[in-house]
């Protein structure tokens, strides 16, 4: 079996993928997350995107709240794979897509109202398999929850749900 490390470049990014590939980055549209669907029913916010680094955010009220009125830690699941699909996509070759294989979360501190901000930065982003870093925090810059993403990285026709879904979101031309 080969290496899965020996085609990558020193970063650890594979040098056919977007962002540090000597391609010019591609970037979020931020109509491509917060337009449709769940990101849309949570008002997630997109601060920045790139394939080195996403950052997304998201009101903490009543409306995310668990019975005991506190961040349902599934909303901070959703924020933090959300996060690293995003990045995830854009460091994925041209014409690849990516899929969630993975996502575990360490809830570190609950919250009641505020902002929640994802900040997710890559691990690794290889032909086939990328991993994400997620860090949740409070407006304040406090731990909310830690999270790891791992994501496949896959031809179009070939994802799961691939039929019944759409094309993800893409980077607008030109970018």
């Amino acid at each position: 079996m080969a290496d899965s490390t020996s085609s990558s470049a020193p970063d650890g990014r594979d040098p056919e993928a977007g962002g540090s590939s000597g391609r010019p980055p591609r970037s979020i549209d931020p109509r491509a997350l917060t337009g449709t669907g769940v990101h849309r029913l949570f008002d997630v916010t997109v601060r920045e995107g790139s394939a080195e680094r996403v950052v997304l955010t998201l009101p903490v009220n009543e409306n995310v709240h668990q019975p005991y009125g506190i961040l349902h830690g599934g909303v901070s699941a959703l924020l933090a794979e959300s996060a690293a699909s995003f990045g995830a996509q854009l460091a994925a070759p041209r014409g690849k897509h990516v899929v969630c294989i993975e996502l575990n979360a360490s809830h570190l501190r609950a919250i009641r109202s505020g902002t929640l901000v994802a900040t997710a930065v890559p691990v690794r982003t290889g032909r086939t398999v990328q991993v994400w870093a997620i860090h949740l925090t409070d407006e304040e810059g406090r731990p909310v929850c830690e999270a790891r993403c791992t994501l496949a990285v896959v031809d179009p026709h070939r994802a799961p749900g691939a039929d019944a879904a759409g094309p993800p979101p893409q980077a607008p031309s030109g970018a």
